[in-house]
């Protein structure tokens, strides 16, 4: 059994006044300063992505309707994972702000499982996928791309899933270094009350003493490589609903939706 005890600077450490605070916080390296202050769980030097986490966790809000999203999707066996990502599109490309806005993982189902609950958040939202993910041969991974796109977009045919879930852009080091850039920046930004599983990654994704990313625990920051490094210009914003030319249909409809929270704000 392992236990974390927590201590922060303002609640356990009344030796430290104002100014012994501030001379410390100044002597501090930027990724260490929740550690040192707040007892957050850190890795030092061999962390990937340095960033305190109070420059990247926010609180949720409604998406706007014309904002577009999109996700990306790691798959396995011991887990699977997918992180959706939205931006304002009337922001300057080259200064827009990323904003990761969910993140689902789920541990040993069968892929109608993991399908169901990105279908939940809206089937029109588009995807990258990495068919050739944790080893499987080419076949297997086509088969499984297949699989995906019909259990998600529900088309025999997968032209309309073909078109929806893409193949992403799997390069490790140069996908990394997308989201490093986003990230420090400053133009990232996380649900922290909806990433609760990218949030528990993050603060462990980490090298070995040769340089090497320990592929371990790390399905969620796939997903969110997968997402960021195939570019954004595949992101869909929610379509409009269709105009009824029925007067009676609004009468005899039922009410409801599978939206999520974030869904149904936009």
């Amino acid at each position: 059994m392992r236990l974390i005890v927590t201590a922060t600077w303002d609640d356990n450490a009344p030796h430290l006044d104002p100014v012994v605070k501030t001379a410390l916080l100044a002597s501090i390296p930027s990724f260490q300063i929740d550690a040192r202050t707040r007892g957050v769980p850190q890795l030092g030097a061999g962390v990937i992505y340095p960033i305190p986490e109070s420059e990247l966790l926010i609180d949720a809000f409604p998406i706007p309707k014309h904002w577009p999203i999109g996700y990306g999707l790691d798959v396995g066996w011991n887990f699977t994972a997918a992180c959706w990502h939205t931006f304002d599109p009337d922001e300057d490309p080259l200064a827009r702000t990323v904003y990761l806005i969910d993140c689902y993982k789920r541990s040993e189902a069968d892929p109608t499982i993991h399908a169901a609950a990105i279908r939940a958040r809206g089937t029109w939202i588009p995807g990258r996928i990495d068919p050739a993910a944790r080893g499987r041969s080419q076949a297997d991974g086509i088969k499984l791309l297949h699989t995906y796109r019909k259990e998600i977009y529900g088309h025999d045919d997968l032209t309309v899933g073909v078109q929806m879930l893409g193949l992403a852009n799997n390069g490790v080091e140069g996908g990394i270094y997308d989201v490093w850039m986003l990230m420090n920046q400053g133009r990232y930004k996380v649900f922290k009350h909806r990433c609760a599983d990218w949030v528990a990654e993050w603060r462990l994704y980490r090298r070995d003493e040769r340089g090497q990313i320990i592929k371990k625990n790390d399905h969620a920051m796939d997903a969110q490589r997968y997402s960021v490094s195939s570019g954004f210009a595949w992101f869909k914003p929610k379509p409009a609903p269709a105009i009824e030319i029925d007067p009676l249909a609004r009468l005899t409809r039922g009410g409801g939706g599978n939206d999520l929270s974030w869904m149904g704000a936009v």
